[in-house]
C-alpha cells in the first residue's frame, strides 16, 4: 500500500477511519487506528450527551468533552488523530473551534457543506481540514468558494458513496443507482479535483469512503484515482471500538436482509440495521415530547417520530430496544471481534494478494 500523504501528515496505511456517532468512535478507536499507521477520527456527535455528567448545558459538556476524547487520544498514540464535525450539528462552530485550539490534526466535515470551515483557522494553527462531498458537483463548489473567500485550498477531499453507514448525503431514489454509485463517483471527484490542484499548484488527495471493507476493495477504488479510504462499518467490531459489546453483537447478529434505509429526523436517508425500535418507528408508536439537547438544525421535535440523540446514544450503551445502529452496507458480513492491529494486518495482507494477482 502506498502511503496517505496530506499537506504534511502521513499515514503509513492509506486507511481513514470513519467518525462514527453517538459514541462509537472516540478515544480508544481512534488511537488505536492511528497507532497502526492509519488515520484514527473521533467523533464529535453527541460529546454533550456522553459528558452530560460535567455540564447540563448539551453545548459545554461537547466542547469539554471533545478536550478530553483529543488528550486521552494524545495520550495512547503518536499517530494522526482527527475529528469528524457534522454541519448539521447545532454546535458545529464549537466543534470546530475546540479541534482546532486542541490541535487535532485535521478536521473532516459532512452531513452539509461546511462552505465556511477555513473561516475557523486560527493564525499558526496547522490542523487540516477535508470536507465531505457525494458528487463532483459539491467539490468544485468547495474548491472553488474555499479559495475565492478565504484563499484556502482543501487540503483533503473525501467522497461518500451511497453505501456508506449513517446519514447519507443522497436521495432515496439515488441510493440503489449506479450513476451515484462510489465506483463511478470517484473518477469525477478526482479529475475535478485534480483540475482545481493543478491549476492552483496543490496537491489534494480523494479519499474514498463507502462499502469499502476488505483490502481488494482498497486497491480497487483507488485505482480508480482515490490515495486513500475511508472505513467505518469494519472497525466497529473490533475490541478497541467504543461502543458497547452488545452494539457490537448488533452486526455479527445481522443477516443481509436486516440492513435497511431509513428516513431520519436529520432529513436525510440513512442506513441502519433493523431492530424492534425501528419498527415501533414505522408503526407510529414513538413520538418525542421534547428536544432535550437542540443538537441537530435540521431537526423539528414536532415532526420528528423520536429524539435521534436519545436513540444512537441508547444504541451506544447497548440498550438496543430503545435505539438503533447504523451501519454500511456491509456490516452483515462482521462474524467476529478483532483487535485494531489484526484487521489492519489483514487489510494490508489482502490488498497486497490482490495486487499480485493484478500484476500475475
Amino acid at each position: 500500500m502506498k502511503s496517505l500523504v496530506i499537506g504534511d501528515l502521513c499515514a503509513a496505511v492509506p486507511v481513514v477511519q470513519g467518525g462514527m456517532g453517538v459514541g462509537i468512535s472516540l478515544s480508544g478507536l481512534a488511537s488505536a487506528v492511528a497507532s497502526e499507521g492509519g488515520i484514527g477520527v473521533i467523533s464529535s456527535a453527541g460529546l454533550g450527551v456522553i459528558y452530560r455528567h460535567l455540564s447540563k448545558d448539551y453545548r459545554l459538556a461537547s466542547i469539554e468533552g471533545l478536550k478530553r476524547e483529543l488528550r486521552i487520544a494524545r495520550e495512547k498514540s503518536r499517530g494522526i488523530i482527527g475529528v469528524n464535525v457534522m454541519v448539521a450539528m447545532s454546535n458545529f462552530a464549537d466543534m470546530v473551534r475546540t479541534a482546532i485550539a486542541e490541535k487535532a490534526d485535521i478536521i473532516f466535515s459532512g452531513a452539509g457543506l461546511p462552505l465556511n470551515l477555513p473561516s475557523f483557522l486560527t493564525e499558526g494553527a496547522k490542523t487540516k481540514l477535508a470536507p465531505i462531498v457525494s458528487s463532483a458537483r459539491a467539490a468544485k463548489l468547495l474548491c472553488t468558494k474555499w479559495l475565492s473567500e478565504y484563499g484556502y485550498a482543501p487540503d483533503a477531499v473525501v467522497v461518500e458513496g451511497p453505501k456508506a453507514g449513517g446519514h447519507l448525503g443522497y436521495k432515496a431514489e439515488q441510493i440503489e443507482d449506479r450513476d451515484y454509485s462510489l465506483e463511478s463517483v470517484v473518477p469525477q471527484v478526482v479529475e475535478e479535483v485534480g483540475d482545481f490542484a493543478s491549476a492552483h499548484g496543490r496537491h489534494i488527495p480523494v479519499i474514498a469512503g463507502g462499502g469499502i471493507y476488505t483490502g481488494e476493495d482498497i486497491y480497487n477504488i483507488m485505482s480508480l484515482g482515490a490515495e486513500g479510504v475511508q472505513m467505518g462499518t469494519r472497525f466497529v467490531t473490533t475490541d478497541e471500538c467504543d461502543a458497547d459489546p452488545r452494539f457490537k453483537q448488533s452486526y455479527i447478529d445481522a443477516r443481509e436482509e436486516d440492513i435497511e434505509i431509513i428516513k431520519s429526523p436529520v432529513g436525510m436517508p440513512g442506513r441502519a440495521i433493523r431492530s424492534s425500535f425501528l419498527e415501533r418507528v414505522k408503526a407510529g408508536l414513538t413520538r418525542p415530547k421534547e428536544c432535550p439537547f437542540d443538537c441537530i438544525r435540521t431537526c423539528d421535535v414536532t415532526h420528528s417520530p423520536y429524539c435521534i440523540m436519545l436513540a444512537l446514544y441508547n444504541a451506544f450503551k447497548g440498550k438496543l430496544q430503545r435505539g438503533y445502529a447504523f451501519c454500511g452496507s456491509n456490516a452483515w458480513r462482521a462474524d467476529g471481534i478483532i483487535s485494531v492491529r489484526e484487521l489492519m494486518d489483514t487489510l494490508k495482507r489482502e490488498y497486497e494478494e490482490f495486487s499480485q494477482k493484478v500484476r500475475l
